[in-house]
């Protein structure tokens, strides 16, 4: 397939679709950013006397999106100013404008019925030959292609971005029953040659490959922290830098996902895998529920595992959540003398003969998740 992708539509403003919005932007990609239009006006509108019809209101959703991912951190952006590349825009005024585009990226909410209509109304504006997509995490790509012409199904398949889009490599892509051999291998060199990413083609299978090994490890670690007696702050010292992951490590890498978005995909599996040998796991442990209920999703609520509050004196201080009391409470620091061994180690493949051989609470740690996972991905 010889196409060169100058212009990009990205239906979805959440922090998933403005972060794939900004990386196209990094790589010098025209964007067309676009969600849906506000049902009601918010107070500072009904002051200014604004009506639902004012393009300011109607592209109120996308707007503030995009600039809450462009203060966020790590920032989505190489530089600000690159953000001029993209431009916004709502699924009712502006959708005409995908048929100028090159690639369309859908990353509308995990729900299959809502991303059906979305594709229908697309396929009136799309230009045939335009790329389609989806950035689902887990739904089925044949279930969301039912019904739309053969073009489409042709040129449709799953990209799924990880969040943060601009930083973590892997990019999953999962053909679709129709799906042109020439399209995949067009976005597997893309992936690869532009957006910086491991491009790694995958079945059509629940949560594909990485959220379907991701959600088990996480919720292996959810059950285990309770049955170990771990705080949320030793889990996070034992799965981050030192074993050659991101600082987010587990918990704090949730709370960027958004709960929600985790439990979603976890139910996800549990629906839809019942032979998998650990269907147990994927059943939410009782803090996960609770959470759920009082809306603690992490970053998009301000608050989850950690949440940022200011202390008497005005100090910005991060609490964390005790599991076992449902409470936010001051940090504790995490030590362990396994990890004192290790800090004279500077590969991170080195590091793994002496963690695994600790003789407390951490080697434990590693011994039961490691091999917990292991077994997992190969059977």
């Amino acid at each position: 397939m010889n196409k060169h992708i100058k212009k990009v539509a990205v239906i979805g403003s959440g922090i998933m679709g403005s972060g794939i919005a900004c990386h196209f932007a990094n790589i010098g990609v025209e964007v067309l950013l676009l969600d849906i239009v506000p049902r009601e006006l918010n107070d500072k509108e009904k002051a200014k006397g604004l009506t639902l019809q004012d393009k300011v209101v109607r592209n109120r959703m996308v707007n503030d999106s995009l600039a809450a991912a462009l203060k966020s951190k790590p920032s989505p952006i190489y530089h600000q100013k690159f953000a001029d590349r993209i431009t916004t825009g709502n699924l009712e005024d502006d959708i005409a404008k995908v048929s100028k585009v090159d690639w369309i990226i859908e990353v509308v909410v995990e729900r299959l019925d809502i991303k059906k209509i979305v594709f229908e109304n697309l396929e009136k504006h799309r230009t045939p030959g335009t790329l389609i997509t989806s950035n689902t995490s887990g739904i089925p790509i044949h279930f969301m292609s039912e019904g739309r012409s053969e073009d489409f199904q042709k040129h449709f398949c799953g990209t799924h971005f990880f969040n943060p889009a601009r930083y973590l490599k892997l990019f999953e892509i999962i053909p679709g029953p129709k799906t042109s051999p020439e399209v995949l291998d067009f976005l597997n060199g893309y992936g690869e040659q532009f957006l910086g990413k491991t491009s790694v083609v995958a079945k059509d299978t629940p949560a594909f490959i990485g959220n379907r090994i991701g959600i088990f490890s996480i919720q292996s670690l959810f059950h285990m922290v309770k049955d170990m007696g771990m705080t949320v702050e030793e889990v996070d010292k034992l799965t981050g830098p030192v074993i050659g992951r991101p600082k987010s490590a587990t918990f704090r890498t949730v709370d960027v996902v958004g709960l929600d978005t985790l439990v979603h995909v976890a139910n996800g599996i549990a629906d839809n895998c019942k032979e998998d040998e650990k269907l147990e796991l994927f059943k939410l442990p009782g803090f996960i529920n609770t959470m759920m209920e009082n809306k603690w999703l992490g970053s998009k609520t301000g608050q989850g595992f950690y949440k940022k509050s200011k202390d008497d004196k005005g100090k910005t201080e991060i609490l964390t959540l005790d599991l076992d009391t449902m409470e936010y409470r001051s940090s504790k620091r995490a030590s362990f003398a396994t990890l004192e061994l290790t800090k004279t180690i500077d590969k991170v493949a080195d590091r793994f003969k002496v963690l695994v051989a600790g003789k407390d609470k951490a080697g434990e740690f590693y011994r039961k998740s490691f091999a917990a996972l292991f077994a997992y991905v190969s059977h």
